[in-house]
């Protein structure tokens, strides 16, 4: 049978700060034009946390909103408040920066992170007092350093500074003196990555209802990697953030695929459990900082607030078939291959019309489409146009090719199969995960019948090859009882019928 998905956890952290220290395009701005007017003009332009939570595509990435339901919100939305908005979502939670510097202290195992004494003494209670964050999590919280030490470290030792509102609060140490890859500034980036992983870890589990001992194996699809100068990608933040959420059974590894690895690790994990080499696997994420506030520059330009504050995290739970949840279904599968190439027609045929034509199903019969879900407030102003919309044209386009949509049709079928975008530009993090939490629900409430979850990734990035990447799957409700249905009598009740009647007839031969 087919494997389920059980349950999703999806967190936004919120993080100022972040941004400004450590997205790249300001860390490059920094280095190549010190006296920057960008630069100054950057703190006028972040956000509060309220306002992050009232957020309305924010509130739809942690469950509060459906996605139908802010496609209604006039656009753009940066300017419109969500009223009665909560930090907390069916979903997962928008955490505080301060609140999650603890957690970034929690998941550091060599001792690199310190944080302000003081700014301990403040803030730890709140951080202990959130209901998902267990007791052995705050243990690992130290009491505090000297600011003094801190200052010494970031500006002695090439330390990485924490900060929050403006000020110096803690820092991250280099792991090593001279190896660049443990260098503090690319430890700061996987520690961030693994921490918010562990807390859409937590969420995930939760929400799934099941207990931490049933998750057997672990994978993340971030796009950090973690190593030393001998092995500079070698891994592993599936284990590393197990680890500090408790899950203790599980093992674990690490995929990667630019923005396709989430859709390439649902699959691998629906395979593996489909198999029966694990019952319970969790595929997970972290956020990325090297892309808070990659579109600012643009944002400023036009009079935005930097809408690129958050880092973004997600975990999804696959189990073994429970004749209730909605299924992956691996007959399904979209890929681009080496020999697709990279004409738009070709990756989307590749994607999308190929493997439903293999089912015996044409375009239209998908009920919604998750592909690049990136939030248009954040890309419009940046020239990059609303990217879910311009993947429903070229799936509309192909559909209307084949003969499976009349051309009058198409602009309704953006609206009846597409969804507007409301996730992160943290690269993977967009790349069509976003919808599977409420793709679940709506499966199960009946309003679809089947989703299509495509990844796309950017290989080039790499410098090792210019091909375009891409995967896909498709999600549908439960059919384990049409199954056995179809199946009639299995080899198991044969037997069990047979020794039912061999145990009554020697019954009856005794009683004569």
């Amino acid at each position: 049978m087919n494997s389920v998905i059980k349950g999703a956890g999806y967190v936004l952290v919120h993080t100022p700060d972040m941004v400004l220290y450590n997205g790249t395009t300001q860390t490059t701005e920094r280095i190549v034009n010190p006296e920057s007017e960008y630069l100054k003009e950057v703190p006028q332009h972040l956000r509060s946390y309220e306002e992050a939570v009232s957020y309305w595509p924010n509130q739809t990435y942690i469950g509060n909103v459906h996605p139908d339901e802010l496609a209604e919100v006039e656009f753009p939305w940066y300017d419109k408040k969500k009223e009665d908005a909560k930090r907390y979502g069916k979903y997962g939670e928008i955490m505080p920066e301060e609140e999650f510097l603890f957690l970034v202290q929690a998941s550091d195992m060599f001792e690199v992170v310190k944080l302000d004494k003081e700014f301990v003494a403040e803030y730890r209670l709140k951080f202990a007092e959130n209901p998902i964050i267990t007791a052995d999590i705050v243990e690992r919280i130290e009491e505090g350093a000297q600011s003094s030490e801190i200052e010494h470290l970031v500006n002695e030792e090439h330390a990485e500074g924490l900060y929050f509102a403006g000020k110096l609060v803690g820092c991250v140490k280099r792991a090593h003196d001279i190896d660049v890859n443990l260098s503090a500034h690319v430890m700061h980036e996987n520690l961030m990555s693994k921490a918010s992983s562990v807390l859409a870890l937590l969420y995930a589990v939760k929400n799934a209802g099941i207990e931490k001992s049933e998750v057997e194996y672990v994978i993340d699809c971030a796009e950090e990697a973690c190593g030393d100068m001998n092995q500079r990608g070698g891994g592993n933040f599936a284990k590393a953030a197990a680890e500090i959420a408790g899950l203790t059974g599980a093992s674990g590894s690490d995929a990667r695929g630019f923005c396709a690895a989430p859709t390439h690790a649902m699959i691998e994990a629906a395979a593996l459990v489909k198999s029966g080499a694990y019952k319970t696997v969790v595929v997970t994420s972290g956020g990325c900082t090297a892309k808070l506030g990659m579109n600012g520059k643009d944002h400023i330009k036009k009079g935005l607030p930097i809408l690129e504050d958050c880092l973004g995290g997600f975990a999804v739970v696959i189990s073994e078939n429970d004749g209730a949840s909605p299924e992956i279904n691996l007959q399904m599968l979209g890929r681009h291959t080496v020999g697709t190439g990279s004409a738009p027609q070709a990756v989307i045929g590749s994607l999308v019309a190929e493997p439903l034509k293999k089912a015996g199903l044409k375009i239209p019969d998908i009920d919604k489409y998750s592909p690049e879900m990136q939030n248009p407030d954040i890309t419009k102003p940046a020239g990059a146009g609303d990217v879910p919309m311009a993947n429903y044209k070229m799936i509309g386009a192909l559909a209307v090719k084949n003969g499976e949509l009349d051309r009058k049709e198409l602009a309704n079928f953006t609206k009846e199969h597409g969804l507007t975008g409301w996730a992160p530009t943290q690269g993977h993090i967009p790349s069509g995960v976003p919808y599977i939490g409420f793709a679940c629900e709506d499966i199960k409430a009946g309003r679809i019948k089947r989703a299509m979850i495509i990844g796309k990734g950017s290989l080039f990035l790499g410098r090792m090859t210019n091909l375009f990447d891409g995967v896909s799957f498709v999600l549908h409700g439960n059919t384990a009882e049409e199954e056995k249905a179809a199946a009639g009598v299995s080899e198991e009740e044969v037997k069990t019928l047979i020794a039912k009647t061999m145990k009554d007839f020697a019954a009856a031969l005794l009683a004569e």
